[in-house]
């Protein structure tokens, strides 16, 4: 039986960015899609359900920030990843991305082969979720529900984008113990992906903000753990 092929959706208003993306990613046989807006790459994310959306951040009308944060809002794309394009030295877009719900980013200009290689490694990322026995974990008054990535915080519903989300489970899966930067990055974001050093900053403050500074404590020097409430 032959492996359904995996889904990608491109988005930028740039028409030979697109055809350029595409060309180098139909050669390695993922199924593509494309839009150059916001509203219609959330239409196309709706009816096509992909696995990665490669995101323009600087568009006209809906940017690429705020469709990501749209889309981190619609439950049948939580599992989706999503890749910001960013122009080298873009810091803020980076952040900003993070913030919206992004996993990654790739740089402008982009490199056939680095396009290639990084996306592979996003789709073949490791889900710290797939090997839960139990889909639905408690520590004091939080529930994380592994199978509708939903978080309940007093039996108040608090939305958490996808990686957020698998930080939190992290953590709150060994209350107490501490995770090295290094063993969150290799263990959320792979082994094989860089990302910026403030990445985990910016997903530990935005969990910090919805759930309260005392869910998760910083070792300085090392890590972060789970407070359980």
């Amino acid at each position: 039986m032959e492996t359904e092929a995996k889904k990608i959706l491109i988005v930028d208003d740039e028409e030979d960015i697109l055809e350029f993306v595409s060309y180098n990613l139909r050669k390695e046989g993922y199924q593509l899609f494309t839009a150059q807006n916001g509203r219609d790459a959330i239409r196309s994310a709706v009816e096509h359900l992909p696995h990665l959306i490669l995101l323009d951040v600087m568009m006209p009308g809906m940017d690429g920030i705020e469709t990501c944060r749209e889309i981190r809002n619609i439950p049948e794309l939580q599992s989706c990843i999503i890749a910001f394009f960013t122009a080298r030295n873009e810091d803020y877009s980076l952040i900003a991305g993070l913030d919206a719900g992004a996993d990654d980013y790739i740089t402008k200009p982009i490199r056939p082969r680095v396009l290639v290689s990084k996306v592979a490694a996003l789709l073949r990322r490791h889900n710290p979720l797939k090997t839960a026995t139990d889909p639905v974990m408690v520590r004091g008054n939080i529930v994380i529900d592994t199978e509708k990535y939903l978080v309940f915080v007093g039996g108040r519903e608090v939305f958490l984008p996808r990686k957020e989300f698998e930080l939190l489970y992290l953590l709150a899966s060994k209350p107490g113990r501490v995770f090295t930067r290094d063993e969150i990055f290799n263990r959320i974001w792979s082994d094989d992906v860089i990302v910026s050093d403030r990445t985990i900053d910016v997903h530990i403050r935005k969990i910090r903000e919805k759930l309260g500074d005392e869910v998760i404590k910083t070792v300085k020097g090392v890590g972060y753990k789970f407070e359980q409430i």
